[in-house]
C-alpha cells in the first residue's frame, strides 16, 4: 500500500480494479449525503451510509461531484479525464482555490477548496473504496467454493511496511477481522483480497490464520479543533500475527478506515484536508 503523498498510477489501477464496475457503481449510487467540514467529522461506519466530501458544504455541489465519480466509473475514466470533466462544474460552483468561507461553527476561516491535488485524493479515495465493496460483494457470492481470502499487496519501494507484512495472510471468509482489514486501510492503497479454494490453499503451502485473541483496538488523535480546543480522534483495530519467519507482525488500520467497504452499516468517501 502507498503512503497518502503517492500517486496510483494506471498500472495501479488496473490492478485494484479488474472487475466489472456494476457492484462498485451500486455501491456509490446507494449512499445519501452528509454536510462535513473536517475529514474527522465522519469516519468508518458513516461512511456506509453517506458520501462527504470535507468543505463541500451544499448538496447540489456534492451530488455533481458524486455523479462525476459515478461517470468515471462507468466509463473508466483516468485521473485526467475526471478531473478535466468536474473541474468547470467546481469552478462554476465557486467551489475551487483558496477562499474565506463560514465553517460549521460560524467562523470565517482561509481554506483551500477545490485543486487538482484535492481531485485526485477524492478520486482515489472514492474509486478504491467503490471497486473493494463490489469485489467484497463479488466473493461472498462464491464462498462456498472459495471460502479462503488472501490479503494481496503491491510490493514495490512505496509500500507500507506494516501492509507489506499482510502480503499473503489467510484467514476464512468469515474470521471476524474482515470487518476491519479488508482494503483499503488507507489512503491511496493498493491492496486487493483474493478468494482461494481449499484445494488452492493446500497446494500453496498457505496457512490459514485466525483473529481470535489477536485483536487489538486503540484510540489515535487525528488533529486539533483549533477553534474549540477539542482534541479529535479516531479508533482503529491492530492485528498481532507471527509471520513464516517467524517474526512479530503488527498491523493496525489507518483511522477513518476501521471498516470493510459494503460491510453494513459501514463506508465511501471522504478526503484529507488539503496542506
Amino acid at each position: 500500500m502507498a503512503t497518502h503523498t503517492n500517486t496510483l498510477n494506471p498500472l495501479d489501477l488496473q490492478a485494484i480494479f479488474d472487475l466489472e464496475p456494476a457492484n462498485a457503481i451500486a455501491y456509490l449510487k446507494a449512499k445519501g449525503y452528509a454536510i462535513t467540514w473536517h475529514w474527522q467529522d465522519q469516519l468508518d461506519h458513516a461512511h456506509q451510509q453517506a458520501f462527504t466530501v470535507a468543505k463541500a458544504m451544499r448538496l447540489d455541489l456534492l451530488a455533481d461531484i458524486r455523479a462525476a465519480l459515478e461517470t468515471a466509473l462507468q466509463q473508466g475514466q483516468t485521473l485526467k479525464q475526471f478531473t478535466a470533466h468536474l473541474t468547470p462544474t467546481l469552478q462554476a460552483h465557486g467551489w475551487w482555490g483558496k477562499q474565506i468561507i463560514v465553517n460549521t461553527e460560524g467562523n470565517a476561516e482561509p481554506v483551500q477548496l477545490g485543486s487538482p491535488r484535492r481531485l485526485k485524493t477524492i478520486y482515489q479515495t472514492n474509486l478504491q473504496s467503490a471497486y473493494m465493496a463490489g469485489r467484497k460483494t463479488s466473493m461472498e457470492a462464491t464462498t462456498d467454493t472459495h471460502p479462503y481470502w488472501m490479503l494481496v499487496a503491491t510490493l514495490d519501494g512505496k509500500t507500507r511496511p506494516s501492509h507489506r507484512a499482510l502480503h499473503g495472510q489467510v484467514f476464512r471468509h468469515d474470521d471476524p477481522i474482515w470487518q476491519f482489514i479488508y482494503p483499503p486501510n488507507g489512503f491511496n492503497c493498493r491492496c486487493r483480497v483474493v478468494a482461494l479454494t481449499e484445494a488452492a490453499v493446500k497446494r500453496r503451502g498457505l496457512i490459514v490464520q485466525t483473529s481470535q485473541g489477536r485483536t487489538f483496538t486503540e484510540t489515535i488523535e487525528t488533529g486539533l479543533n483549533k477553534h474549540t480546543g477539542e482534541i479529535r480522534t479516531a479508533t482503529v483495530t491492530g492485528l498481532r500475527l507471527t509471520n513464516a519467519q517467524g517474526h512479530n507482525i503488527t498491523f493496525r488500520t489507518d483511522p477513518g478506515f476501521n471498516h470493510a467497504p459494503g460491510t453494513a452499516p459501514k463506508q465511501t468517501t471522504n478526503d484529507y484536508p488539503p496542506n
